[in-house]
């Protein structure tokens, strides 16, 4: 069972889904696909992996290739095909296209490593190593940020839609979370430490975190729950029909609602953008302090955060505005 793609993404939400590999041991490649899977602590990068290996093998069975013979001249068809047409007919991000490649290699080496005594291994070698991988530039990202009067208009549209979608949203923007630990989150997670009304989270990586709940975002979720009345345990999100909150439906909640406050960039956003304003707004606030928007993000590397700082004044501070005034009356004449 699949969901509807979103952008060219196919998020793949049953480990079965996976079309069928054309190789004579397909119970054995199904063991080791589960367990390559398992081994990944946080259930976002499960998803993530599986997502991406689906996307290799649909496109191997569409063009009648089959991944255990493959070759890297295969692999780099695949990417030059994702950057013409991506998985819907729009080019894919150089950005994905690499996650993607990564998770491909990834899996392979699992295969590699784990048949290698076998009478007959499944395969010898990894060719996803020797495809053309695609360098990514470290302060280029495709994730659309919000002003701050836009992020306001966008939590008023939330809180005018359901208690649920402003606590989300405002879990989002105030701990900027990434939008698995988010969906993750429990109700018996919520806590108490030192006077801090607290909620623990897992990251990624899956690591254990603590992050505390200002009394807005606090009131937000408690009047959450009391329309729910106040359970005592079970996921802390649920969607309107009491189903756990999944990624693709925070990514349309969020789109919906920031076309209705009129958006100009509605069409664009993403989950990860509520996290990219969160950590924009803190660079701002404590004079780019790096170390604490390090520690706000959770970033293991202190260059990710720096991304984000290089980046918050690119377009206000660009060139082009300064030229602007140059050339502006030559235009009126």
């Amino acid at each position: 069972m699949t969901d509807e793609p979103l952008d060219g993404e196919l998020v793949v939400s049953d480990p079965a889904a996976l079309p069928a590999i054309a190789t004579a041991a397909p119970a054995r490649i199904s063991e080791l696909t589960t367990m390559w899977l398992s081994r990944q602590r946080s259930v976002h990068t499960r998803t993530a992996y599986r997502r991406d290996l689906w996307q290799w093998v649909d496109w191997c069975a569409s063009t009648g290739r089959d991944p255990l013979t493959a070759r890297a001249a295969d692999l780099d068809a695949w990417i030059v095909e994702q950057r013409a047409t991506g998985a819907r007919g729009k080019p894919a991000a150089e950005s994905t296209i690499a996650r993607r490649l990564s998770a491909v290699a990834s899996w392979y080496d699992y295969l590699v490593v784990n048949t290698a005594a076998d009478p007959e291994p499944l395969i010898r070698y990894n060719p996803a190593q020797a495809a053309a991988r695609p360098r990514i530039d470290p302060d280029d990202s495709s994730t659309v940020g919000l002003e701050r009067p836009e992020a306001d208009r966008l939590l008023a549209e939330a809180r005018a839609d359901s208690r649920t979608s402003h606590a989300l949203l405002l879990l989002l923007l105030v701990a900027g979370l990434r939008v698995g630990s988010a969906i993750s989150a429990r109700v018996e997670d919520l806590g108490y430490d030192r006077g801090h009304r607290v909620l623990d989270l897992t990251v990624k990586g899956g690591r254990r975190r603590r992050i505390p709940l200002p009394p807005v975002l606090s009131h937000a979720i408690d009047e959450m729950l009391a329309e729910r009345g106040t359970p005592a345990e079970g996921p802390l999100f649920l969607t309107q029909s009491g189903l756990r909150i999944y990624e693709l439906y925070v990514h349309r909640l969020i789109r919906r609602l920031a076309g209705r406050a009129g958006l100009a960039a509605a069409g664009a956003l993403s989950p990860h953008s509520l996290r990219h304003t969160a950590i924009t707004e803190i660079l701002d606030a404590t004079n780019g302090d790096l170390r604490r928007a390090q520690d706000f993000a959770g970033h293991a590397d202190p260059r990710t955060t720096r991304r984000y700082d290089r980046r918050r004044d690119q377009l206000d501070n660009h060139g082009a505005y300064l030229l602007a005034g140059r050339f502006s009356d030559t235009e009126r004449t």
